[in-house]
């Protein structure tokens, strides 16, 4: 069933978000199904697609196909806030690509130029491709929308200045400034993974995520918001 209409799975903030600005596109031109696709293996050459591909793909076209939902976004650059409104599109794609372990497909994702390819992982997880490989950005689509509902939450919030850890910060460094960040606040486990955790408190909500990069390790980006009075 789709998801906006049976959202039952996600948090009430993500239900609540998608209520509000979540729609379904009409009228998509006929895909091909997966199982009648030919995929790349990992030697190049034109395959069947195998049933886990193929049951993860129809899936995914079933549950989200045609969601459109708004998300604003606010921060604090070059001494202003900024807020943004970007459409996320959750299209299926043609390209399939094997991965060192199972496969991915390509969704459509923000409606944005980008440098990164949107994918879904054949068990579940979301993340993007530089061109390179696989790089992990949250451990599902639900915890990806329900950390898009956060972020659209925090819109109205005061984004705090100079919040983000620059890449050459020392690691030891980096988690005691990430302990005093985040000490009173809460972890959003639905829309937190290994390369996403959200914070939050009534007064200030922190991001930490892995940016979506092939450098290794990936540095860490931080975001801070704080309550307007």
């Amino acid at each position: 069933m789709h998801v906006l209409d049976d959202a039952g799975d996600l948090s009430p903030r993500a239900q609540a978000f998608l209520q509000r600005t979540g729609s379904r596109a009409t009228g998509e031109k006929p895909r091909l199904p997966s199982d009648y696709l030919r995929v790349p293996d990992r030697t190049g050459r034109l395959v069947s697609p195998p049933r886990e591909l193929v049951v993860r793909r129809e899936w995914f076209a079933a549950r989200f196909g045609g969601l459109r939902y708004n998300l604003r976004r606010s921060v604090f650059i070059g001494g202003d806030r900024h807020e943004t409104v970007r459409q996320w599109r959750y299209d299926l794609l043609d390209r399939v690509r094997p991965e060192h372990s199972g496969w991915s497909f390509e969704w459509y994702g923000e409606h944005v130029s980008s440098p990164v390819f949107y994918l879904v992982h054949t068990d579940g997880r979301f993340g993007v491709s530089a061109g390179g490989p696989f790089l992990d950005v949250s451990p599902s689509i639900n915890h990806l929308i329900d950390s898009h509902a956060l972020m659209d939450e925090v819109a109205d919030w005061e984004p705090v200045p100079a919040s983000s850890l620059e890449p050459w910060v020392p690691y030891s460094d980096a988690d005691a400034r990430l302990q005093e960040l985040t000490a009173g606040l809460v972890l959003v486990a639905e829309a937190s993974g290994p390369c996403e955790q959200w914070w939050y408190s009534d007064e200030r909500v922190v991001r930490v995520c892995r940016k979506w990069t092939d450098e290794q390790p990936r540095p860490t980006s931080v975001m801070v918001w704080i309550r307007n009075a």
